[in-house]
């Protein structure tokens, strides 16, 4: 298996390549070789056209930012990237966001056929992605899937992440001799999946046969607070401080007090299931 795989050096893209490098002819393409933002169709279909991939994996795009960045990493991207894939037959696969889904039933696992209603332009560029993606597939334009993909933690976690920021801070406390941390509020319910899972999970979706769904959710399956999480990142790093939650909360997430995924169609789709819980992967993100 030939596979292409865009944003190789970011906290997902690490992963996917440390596990697809052993199994696959993987071909990481960088800015240098190819700028999926400033870049255009005819030259990304070149770029593909050179490497023939089997497979084009994306794992790049924009948590942050302006709505123009946000629109053009994560949804422009993916509109190039859907008529550049197709017209060299290859599979394209690409990652979706839970935000996508916005406020969803207290409590009720979140399932793929739930109709998106996402409350910040983060979650509203990712589901515009997401639909172009499954439009294709549906069309017979693309083999394709958006995995999406909830609140991942793990090794190599960035600061733009919660438990980034937390685990940032813990340490700055821990350098200076501070007794306290802070962070926004922590009381929301968060399904947090280790990165490693989630390369898992795209191998899965790069290797399998047939895909056949366009839309598959990538969790552990199970709501904690961010709270709990936090804790238990604060007890893994020995700090003892206060934790005040006096920050404001991310926009993209703010109205969300609860979110887990429902992992039926996924485990049926490709075969899979997360293996690590939340202190193993918590225990990876701060060690990393």
């Amino acid at each position: 298996m030939r596979v292409v795989l865009f944003g190789a050096s970011g906290f997902i893209g690490r992963q996917v390549a440390t596990r697809l490098e052993q199994s696959s002819d993987l071909l990481p393409i960088g800015r240098a070789q190819h700028d999926l933002v400033d870049g255009t169709v005819e030259e990304l279909t070149a770029v593909l056209r050179a490497n023939r991939p089997d497979v084009v994996i994306n794992c790049t795009g924009r948590l942050t930012g302006t709505t123009t960045e946000l629109v053009s990493a994560n949804v422009v991207v993916t509109a190039k990237l859907i008529d550049a894939v197709s017209a060299v037959d290859a599979r394209l696969i690409t990652l979706g966001s839970a935000g996508e889904y916005g406020v969803v039933p207290h409590g009720t696992p979140v399932t793929e056929d739930r109709p998106g209603n996402p409350v910040a332009a983060y979650g509203i560029t990712k589901l515009a992605g997401t639909q172009l993606v499954q439009r294709a597939v549906e069309s017979g334009v693309l083999d394709g899937v958006s995995l999406r993909v909830f609140n991942p933690i793990g090794p190599g976690l960035p600061a733009e992440n919660l438990l980034g920021r937390a685990a940032a801070n813990i340490r700055a406390a821990q350098a200076k001799g501070e007794d306290h941390i802070q962070l926004g509020p922590l009381g929301a319910y968060r399904d947090f999946v280790d990165v490693r899972d989630l390369a898992s999970a795209i191998a899965a979706a790069a290797s399998v046969d047939k895909l056949s769904e366009p839309v598959l959710n990538v969790g552990s399956g199970v709501a904690v607070t961010a709270r709990e999480a936090v804790t238990t990142l604060a007890e893994i790093a020995g700090f003892t401080g206060e934790i005040r939650e006096s920050a404001p909360a991310p926009a993209r997430s703010a109205a969300v007090d609860w979110i887990a995924a429902d992992l039926s169609l996924v485990e049926w789709a490709l075969g899979w299931r997360p293996t690590h819980d939340l202190a193993s992967s918590v225990k990876a993100s701060w060690e990393s």
